[in-house]
């Protein structure tokens, strides 16, 4: 028996609105770009950087929330697993794409959270999740102090 384990978890901005559809059977759909960051020095001491672009889809109540809470340059959370989707083109050729499937979106600029008593919470998301792909959204704890995003050393 081998086990696998599929799980992405990413801390970005977002490079675009998000694109808003419907499928045909009425499913809404969204689709995203969040940039990441790496920096890093090399051998040289020089400080090195590198952005990374990574293509999302969010479904169902997840794509309403996209459409009417994340903007371009927000900063998001976005969780789940990649799946790769295969298609030709007009001419034939096979195409790929790989995205990060999202079932947990956390807003983490400053308009997405709220305070209360001295610590932070993402607006829950959880129950707007398609049903079979249901779960917890996770929130921050509570803290003494506020912890920047830049802080954190990933």
């Amino acid at each position: 028996m081998s086990n696998s384990l599929n799980k992405v978890q990413i801390i970005g901005n977002l490079t675009a609105e998000p694109d808003i559809r419907e499928t045909p059977n009425g499913q809404k759909v969204a689709t995203f770009s969040v940039a990441t960051n790496r920096k890093w020095k090399d051998t040289s001491g020089v400080l090195q950087e590198e952005v990374e672009y990574h293509n999302c889809v969010a479904w169902r109540g997840l794509a309403d929330i996209a459409e009417q809470y994340m903007h371009k340059g927000k900063k998001v959370y976005i969780e789940w697993y990649l799946k790769t989707r295969t298609w030709d083109d007009t001419a034939g050729v096979k195409r790929y794409k790989t995205e990060i499937v999202s079932d947990n979106i956390i807003l983490l600029s400053a308009a997405g959270w709220s305070s209360s008593e001295g610590g932070y919470s993402a607006p829950s998301f959880a129950d707007t999740a398609p049903k079979d792909e249901q779960k917890i959204t996770k929130t921050r704890p509570k803290v003494e102090e506020e912890i920047s995003i830049e802080d954190i050393p990933f």
